[in-house]
């Protein structure tokens, strides 16, 4: 007998209004199961995918979390498997007529008390780690930089213990592009963004090629980063005549980079306030039980954050577009309801430029994890923001000014996603997953949160919260949230996630929304 059917069937209905609820058995459940209200399955229905509470007419709407996210193409029995070969998406909402801080949540109460020990940086933010950062102008240095840092690593970092890495910040932009069209100007600040993230300790290194056309001039214009007054933004440009070779190039790169690394190591982590935080939210590898335990835990440790005086800042356009009403409703002024409508606009232009609308979002792991479309994975997705009034919004590549819960407008790509909340300055990510994926990212340990029992235990060295005990009833979303709260609080002051533990860290990847040459 499998595991599945040694456990009680369970099912799990999000809101009264819903006419559907999904399987939670681990393997799913046979036809022919029988559920304590009555309610028997028609055929065999995998877990996490939907299952019909009410018999269906072809039209009829289909709900969950008491939102409409789609019609029956056809007549549907109650207990049938309704698979996404059943349902039509809904059009998407006008952004016309929305509510504009029509419903701001009052603040709650100030959550007081809870520190962490992090590095003070000269300009007042504070790093959760202590990392030498070297800022690339062009993807053709990326090689010779690489080799740089694995020679740092081996041959100066052992001597700054404070030190905890060096890595390159390497990307595909800086030549080949059209530099000065609109749009350049996103890959542009994200570099030079990147390089003033809080756990880069405020030094600024810079290895550049020299005939690209992402000048270091035009990527750290004067004023653009608050550097010592006696001191300009150092460059190694690897087309200087001193380069004599490959190893006159590694040599001018490790000699500045011991600069660096002796004013680094000589910071000491301190106690900080829990409102020096800077959380990016982020969920990849979704499923239909990512709505239901890892983003609302979330959401109840977002709501925490913000208590405490800390920025936590929410992303992934298509993945909200759906819910957009119930985002302008919560800004605590018009104004900030109308920057968000401003970016799901310019996003919707930019997906119509290529042919492609909101409904491209949804993957093939997304809809065998029981996510038929985006309306459904969209309403899942955004309860990572909780319920604070939503206080603020950033345009894709700019730095976060303020603290408070802040939309940062980004594609949903994992990885473009995360490079975007790293320029924004974010010193702590986490990242809820129900397929499971082994995502990291060298700047900032990223906490992984999983969706399901399985997953957890399956990826025991992967995960490091298991959320799935919400669903089978082991854990409230309450003490889910306290449980990540915390956790946070012990990375941030330099304990390991499984991803920094293996050293797992996905590239970089820039938004270029600008044509290429």
């Amino acid at each position: 007998m499998s595991q599945a059917q040694e456990q009680a069937p369970l099912y799990i209905k999000m809101h009264d209004s819903d006419n559907v609820a999904i399987v939670a058995n681990d393997g799913g459940l046979p036809a022919g199961t029988a559920f304590p209200c009555g309610l028997t399955l028609t055929g065999q229905v995998p877990q996490g995918h939907k299952i019909a509470l009410t018999d269906m007419q072809a039209g009829d709407v289909i709900r969950r979390y008491n939102v409409v996210i789609g019609y029956a193409i056809e007549d549907v029995q109650r207990g049938q498997w309704l698979h996404e070969g059943l349902i039509r998406m809904p059009d998407a909402r006008t952004l016309s007529d929305l509510p504009k801080a029509s419903r701001t949540p009052a603040s709650l109460p100030p959550l007081d008390g809870y520190t962490f020990m992090g590095f003070r940086n000269p300009d007042g933010s504070v790093g959760t780690r202590n990392i030498l950062a070297i800022t690339t102008t062009v993807q053709c240095v990326s090689g010779v930089v690489e080799f740089a840092v694995q020679r740092i690593k081996t041959e100066l970092l052992p001597a700054y213990p404070n030190v905890d890495d060096v890595i390159g910040l390497e990307h595909t932009y800086g030549c080949g592009v059209a530099i000065d069209a609109p749009g350049a100007e996103i890959p542009i600040r994200t570099i030079r963004n990147l390089a003033k993230n809080p756990n880069f300790g405020g030094e600024v290194m810079v290895v550049s090629l020299g005939c690209e056309k992402l000048q270091p001039a035009k990527l750290f214009p004067a004023g653009s980063i608050p550097l010592r007054a006696q001191e300009e933004v150092p460059v190694v440009c690897l087309q200087d005549a001193a380069h004599t070779g490959f190893d006159s190039m590694i040599h001018s790169i490790m000699t500045q980079a011991k600069a660096h690394l002796e004013r680094l190591n000589s910071r000491q982590r301190e106690v900080c306030p829990a409102s020096e935080l800077i959380v990016g939210v982020q969920c990849g590898g979704s499923d239909a039980f990512s709505g239901v335990t890892a983003n609302p835990a979330v959401g109840f440790a977002t709501d925490l954050l913000v208590r405490a005086g800390a920025s936590v800042m929410f992303s992934e356009v298509t993945e909200v577009r759906d819910g957009i009403d119930q985002l302008t409703s919560r800004a605590v002024t018009p104004e900030v309801a109308d920057a968000m409508i401003r970016e799901m606009q310019w996003y919707d232009d930019y997906l119509k430029r290529g042919g492609a609308d909101r409904s491209a979002n949804t993957t093939p792991g997304n809809k065998k994890g029981g996510l038929s479309n985006i309306v459904e994975k969209a309403m899942g997705s955004i309860v990572k923001s909780g319920s604070s009034p939503i206080s603020g919004v950033l345009s894709p590549g700019e730095k976060l000014q303020q603290r408070g819960l802040i939309y940062a407008a980004t594609p949903a790509s994992d990885f473009i996603c995360g490079t975007l909340q790293l320029a924004a300055g974010m010193n702590l990510h986490i990242f809820t997953t129900g397929r499971g994926t082994p995502y990291g990212l060298a700047p900032v340990p990223v906490i992984k949160v999983a969706t399901r029992e399985d997953l957890a235990r399956r990826w025991h060295d992967l995960m490091d919260v298991n959320a799935g005990k919400i669903a089978t009833g082991k854990a409230t979303i309450e003490e889910l949230g306290w449980e990540l709260f915390h956790l946070m609080l012990e990375v941030a002051s330099g304990k390991k996630t499984w991803a920094e533990h293996w050293k797992l860290q996905n590239a970089l990847v820039l938004f270029n929304p600008a044509p290429i040459t």
